[in-house]
């Protein structure tokens, strides 16, 4: 979704803020005692107070000194506009300067400590509900337990659109590469080659779909594309869990400012950088998505390594402006966060610098795209797996493959991949030396914001420098 179509579903909420606060706590009053109560009570008038009407609230709140309290002042700072008087009353109960929903979101989510109010899971869900319905239902017990959830309640934050909202693009419609007439060779694209299957998805139209459920190559695949962590993911759907492939779409809800999809078998949210359920009947499964080896790269790049590839067709049955560089122009542009994500220090890479990252049960690392503009092969380690990864910081590429112990991968004079005195062919599943005789396995690795690796992988992953 746009920034200015964020900006628009924002601005209606706001209008209609005072009408749903009204019917916000219809139920919350139930609470067994009259503390609780009382804080429904000064909860709604938190929501529904204006300008110096708020005062004797927040200072009644501020009052009880409790720091349960804090997640309800958080979701005022989001719906009130980052109002000062509740900006005060959190900077009290954190110890920290709070100014905006951005500060007090990214102290909520350092401080999991913290447990909500007893009365403010009926709070969020009301919000959610009157949003859409459905995103209420997401959290219905016992899924939506604090023990049965991966996330927390308080972390989950509304997108700006509608439950399915962004459209997923479902056995989409697919041109040959004569026929991709309307792509530019700068354009980038998804590109994935299984079983002799190629295929190339750009960018251009994901931007507005964010979900491509398919078969490739005989494989069932999600293409999973978050635009505002950056990270674009090629899932398998078919698990131990069903007899069916899974299919997802787009909740329009959000966790660290990475989107939340859903399965339509079950609606349990997943998080889409992790690829394992968070909420919902999936939960208890424990399993994960096993990720395939895709690379982002520029049309004419992948065109002229794969003449035969197929690619999205512009009819995809909605009507969107599938221009180059239109969807999500001005956040690809821009150093900020739409939403917030906790991020320790930009000392090593700033927030939205991008980085390649391979993760794995043994260990997890990312490799700053700009380290490959002056050194287009890198021969490094993941924990004790010795790998190469060559890549292009024009164009977005990176792809790692496994290497021996020992073995050094160079660029020739003429820009081959040469390792002793032996040619290589990459592929996309496979690197194979020129006599045909070695190969090293692709590593399924993908391109993500800095701020997004960090935020999920943190102490368990290496930031390569250097």
């Amino acid at each position: 979704m746009t920034t200015k179509n964020r900006a628009r579903a924002s601005g209606l909420v706001a209008a209609y803020l005072t009408a749903l606060a009204l019917y916000l706590f219809a139920g919350v009053s139930a609470a067994t005692d009259s503390s609780n109560e009382r804080i429904a009570e000064l909860s709604l008038q938190l929501f529904s107070a204006q300008g110096a009407a708020k005062v004797p609230v927040v200072e009644e709140l501020a009052a009880l000194n409790d720091k349960s309290l804090i997640p309800t002042l958080v979701l005022a700072m989001r719906w009130t506009g980052s109002n000062t008087h509740v900006a005060n009353v959190l900077s009290q109960l954190t110890g920290q300067q709070i100014t905006t929903w951005h500060d007090a979101y990214k102290w909520q989510e350092r401080h999991p400590e913290i447990i909500p109010h007893a009365t403010y899971k009926a709070l969020k869900l009301r919000f959610l509900g009157n949003t859409d319905e459905r995103f209420r239902t997401l959290f219905d017990e016992p899924y939506g337990t604090r023990e049965n959830m991966r996330i927390r309640l308080e972390e989950v934050v509304w997108g700006g659109v509608q439950f399915d909202g962004i459209p997923s693009l479902d056995n989409a419609t697919f041109l040959s590469a004569s026929e991709a007439d309307y792509l530019l060779d700068t354009d980038l694209v998804f590109g994935i080659e299984i079983n002799g299957d190629v295929r190339a998805y750009p960018l251009r139209i994901m931007g507005w779909h964010e979900m491509a459920n398919d078969v490739i190559g005989g494989v069932p695949v999600a293409l999973a594309y978050c635009t505002l962590c950056g990270s674009g993911i090629l899932y398998e759907t078919l698990t131990d869990a069903s007899d069916e492939p899974l299919v997802f779409g787009s909740s329009g809800l959000l966790f660290r400012s990475n989107k939340l999809m859903f399965d339509r078998a079950t609606n349990s949210l997943w998080n889409q950088f992790s690829g394992e359920p968070v909420v919902g009947s999936m939960v208890a499964q424990d399993i994960k998505l096993k990720v395939r080896p895709m690379a982002i790269t520029t049309w004419q790049a992948w065109h002229e390594q794969h003449p035969d590839t197929m690619v999205l067709s512009l009819q995809t049955g909605y009507v969107r402006n599938y221009g180059s560089g239109v969807v999500y122009q001005e956040y690809f542009a821009s150093p900020d966060l739409m939403f917030p994500a906790f991020l320790k220090d930009e000392t090593q890479a700033l927030q939205k610098d991008y980085v390649f990252g391979i993760r794995s049960v043994a260990s997890s690392k990312a490799w700053p795209l700009s380290a490959f503009a002056d050194t287009p092969v890198i021969n490094d380690k993941a924990g004790a797996l010795p790998l190469v990864l060559v890549g292009d910081a024009d164009k977005r590429t990176v792809r790692a493959y496994e290497r021996n112990e020992g073995e050094v991968f160079f660029l020739s004079p003429t820009g081959d991949l040469v390792s002793d005195d032996m040619l290589w062919v990459m592929g996309e599943n496979v690197l194979v030396s020129s006599d045909g005789k070695q190969k090293r396995a692709r590593l399924p690795g993908h391109i993500s914001y800095w701020f997004a690796w960090e935020n999920f992988m943190g102490v368990k992953s290496e930031l390569y420098q250097p």
